[in-house]
């Protein structure tokens, strides 16, 4: 089983000082784009950057704008694909590790093991829903396009 781990950037950066960060990683990070990501590439050679402010409210009238809206998920989803099937633990870091970690995080643990409610019930964390569906959806057309069996654990 791969371990999913959410990290705040304080604590990614905590981890990278001390010498503790996961081995046998792959780092999905999220920051706004007006600011400068943490540099991974000396610690974990596989890590995907995602470019996305932390926006969680829509109107029923903004809603038309999800399909325009994370539009690397399908690129995403190929990535996380890619660190499950090569047994690599999967780490998902935004600024406060709490919205946009927490939702990718929710949503590859409900893919892959049926347990993503887990993180929404963790009341330290407000998984971003955007992020959530937007992903489990790359995730369910990923695997359903490249006629991937269902290993999911119950």
């Amino acid at each position: 089983m791969n371990d999913i781990i959410i990290y705040s950037r304080k604590d990614a950066e905590k981890a990278i000082r001390s010498g503790n960060f996961p081995k046998n990683t792959s780092v999905i990070s999220f920051y706004d784009p007006q600011t400068e990501h943490i540099k991974y590439e000396d610690i974990c050679s596989d890590v995907y950057y995602c470019p996305y402010d932390d926006i969680d409210v829509w109107s029923e009238r903004e809603y038309e704008k999800y399909s325009s809206t994370f539009d690397f998920a399908d690129d995403l989803a190929q990535f996380i694909y890619d660190a499950y099937n090569s047994g690599r633990d999967i780490v998902c870091q935004c600024d406060y590790g709490q919205s946009r970690s927490a939702g990718c995080a929710a949503a590859i643990a409900e893919h892959f093991y049926k347990s993503g409610i887990e993180i929404f019930a963790d009341f330290s964390r407000c998984p971003n829903k955007l992020i959530y569906h937007k992903v489990i959806d790359a995730l369910n057309d990923f695997s359903h396009n490249n006629k991937i069996p269902d290993q999911r654990r119950v």
